[in-house]
């Protein structure tokens, strides 16, 4: 019997040992518009592609990119259905902590709040897991983080990581151009260049979305006025 006799069941691992429907999930993810996020010396950045559906979507109602908390935020790749499930549970999470402690939650611990829940959802009859990859940015105490989690559960911190469908080639090229004395401005600059690199047609500032959080700003989704002046310097 191969792993596919094994596709159906959640919670049964297959001869390789491999829980089948996660690797469906990650297909999921795969299938995705491109998601990146760069961690520079001041701050974080995440970026993401924007495609509409068709021309008679008002642009304003696809939103990719969201707050958490006042400090973190969120970009995600796969079913966005998915993804604000576990948006609202995040902002749970940070919105309880706060008014227990009258501080905002440290972003590791709001990032494994969220990958329990997830993880919850490979091991349990009657549900699947969700078909969605996460890239979590936040400023706390500590500093700067970038966090990838996966459908499985599994997080990790990374200096600049991609996800969706061109994550292979937009790891590459950040691979070539990150380094660890980047600012802010130029770790924008960066994720909009990884964006060009598989992007079919001409970047935007309507079909781009762009948030960001600094030591001495709130995590904040950038405007399109602000994305097209960040365009303008890269070209």
């Amino acid at each position: 019997m191969g792993d596919s006799d094994y596709s159906f069941s959640l919670t049964t691992f297959s001869p390789s040992g491999k829980l089948v429907q996660i690797e469906y999930a990650l297909n999921a993810v795969a299938a995705g518009a491109t998601s990146l996020g760069i961690r520079a010396k001041n701050g974080v950045v995440i970026a993401t592609e924007k495609r509409m559906p068709s021309i008679l979507m008002e642009s304003h109602t696809l939103e990719k990119i969201a707050f958490l908390s006042d400090t973190t935020g969120m970009v995600y790749s796969g079913m966005g259905p998915d993804s604000r499930v576990l948006l609202r549970k995040a902002r749970k999470f940070a919105q309880t902590y706060y008014q227990t402690y009258k501080e905002p939650m440290p972003v590791v611990q709001l990032v494994r709040e969220t990958a329990f829940v997830m993880q919850e959802f490979t091991q349990s009859g009657g549900v699947r897991p969700f078909g969605v990859s996460l890239l979590i940015a936040g400023y706390d105490e500590q500093g700067p983080h970038l966090y990838q989690v996966d459908p499985s559960g599994s997080f990790f911190a990374w200096k600049a990581s991609a996800i969706g469908k061109n994550m292979v080639n937009a790891k590459t090229f950040l691979e070539k151009r990150y380094s660890d004395d980047m600012e802010i401005e130029d770790a924008v600059h960066t994720a909009i260049l990884t964006l060009k690199e598989g992007f079919e047609g001409q970047i935007t500032e309507h079909n781009i979305e762009i948030g960001q959080v600094t030591d001495n700003q709130k995590f904040k989704v950038l405007s399109p006025l602000e994305v097209k002046d960040y365009l303008d310097e890269v070209e």
